[in-house]
């Protein structure tokens, strides 16, 4: 698995519409109604040209791209941390996910009429952010009444999370999100199982039209800032565009893009803006019986990149074999990069750089 995001939104802000054509019709999905506690799901793989690249030179049984899941989750509306529009069900699945898609309507237009009765992209940003908060406040209850009773019988980890949940609360009450709260690594690591929904990365996904894309708009442009601002990310995206070229075969998809003067895809750019945020990379491993990519995070050593495959082998990580992309390409492959020195091995040290393709020496 590459990542997971969820997608929120108010109702009527194209939030299905956008999730139904990153999906593609051809996602492994499980769809429930709405009905039930249960969201819906779609598991898309990601695309990643180096693959054809590598394949090229070295051909394969099978070719397997990362992937990224996507969580469709109910439409939020004002009140939902208080059980509004069954939204507090929902909110818990947000505690699952990596990131947070959070779609933003910035058309006008009378066919879907806006639950608020007006188009305003900030004030849907701040009605959905409130109500994160008055989730999160509810989840910190939960935690300071765990660790209140050890701390004070003088239980050190106790006491120590209990100051910090303090921290946040004052934050929480100020109207400003866990992202904003400065931790170093070792309060982040007490506050880890508190799994607050305002400490997860956001990317804004503002829904345009057809005739807007590649403009910017007032709207657009008031999300971009704010996106900007609180260090988060943005992408445009126009809903029935994207339904479009999701019933489209592979090369057909090229063709519309540039007929539609497109340089990439709503999943594209929600792919290398999510593992921007993210700060992810991808790896290869390349041979006849396969070509995979898998997704680490930046700075990751090779014996947690080895791990990605099986945790055996970075229990009895011995070394790593790695080839740079370009070199890899380059080169032709491994043999050609052994004779021009470009074959390396690496130790537990290593710090995986993205495109590296690898294979892992270990002992069981």
């Amino acid at each position: 698995m590459g990542f997971k995001c969820g997608i929120v939104g108010l109702p009527n802000v194209g939030k299905s519409t956008i999730f139904n054509a990153l999906t593609r019709g051809q996602a492994l999905a499980a769809n429930y109604p709405f009905a039930t506690i249960d969201p819906n799901v779609g598991v898309v793989a990601v695309p990643d040209k180096r693959l054809d690249a590598l394949t090229e030179i070295v051909p394969t049984q099978k070719i397997v791209p990362t992937s990224l899941e996507i969580v469709d989750i109910a439409g939020l509306v004002k009140g939902a941390s208080q059980g509004e529009g069954l939204g507090n069900q929902f909110l818990s699945h947000i505690g699952e996910v990596d990131a947070i898609l959070e779609v933003v309507r910035c058309f006008e237009g009378t066919e879907v009429i806006h639950v608020s009765g007006s188009v305003d992209p900030l004030r849907d940003v701040e009605i959905v952010r409130t109500e994160l908060i008055l989730k999160d406040l509810e989840i910190l209850a939960k935690h300071k009444a765990r660790v209140e009773k050890p701390a004070k019988a003088g239980d050190k980890k106790a006491a120590q999370t209990a100051a910090l949940l303090d921290r946040v609360e004052k934050a929480f009450n100020e109207g400003k999100t866990a992202r904003q709260v400065p931790f170093t690594a070792e309060e982040k690591t007490l506050l880890k199982e508190a799994r607050f929904l305002t400490d997860k990365p956001i990317l804004y996904v503002a829904n345009v039209t057809e005739e807007e894309l590649g403009a910017e708009t007032p709207p657009m442009a008031k999300v971009r800032e704010k996106a900007r601002a609180e260090g988060s990310g943005m992408i445009t995206i126009c809903g029935k565009i994207e339904e479009e070229i999701s019933k489209l075969e592979p090369g057909e998809r090229d063709e519309f893009l540039k007929a539609m003067n497109l340089k990439e895809s709503g999943l594209d750019q929600l792919v290398r803006e999510g593992h921007t945020l993210l700060n992810l990379i991808a790896f290869f491993t390349v041979g006849e019986t396969e070509n995979r990519a898998w997704t680490v995070a930046r700075g990751s050593t090779a014996p947690q990149a080895a791990g990605k495959i099986h945790s055996d082998f970075e229990k009895g990580f011995i070394r790593a074999e790695v080839i740079g992309y370009d070199d890899f390409i380059r080169c032709r492959g491994e043999q050609g990069a052994r004779e021009n020195g470009k074959f390396r091995l690496e130790g537990k040290e290593y710090l995986v750089q993205d495109g590296d393709i690898m294979h892992f020496r270990f002992s069981i």
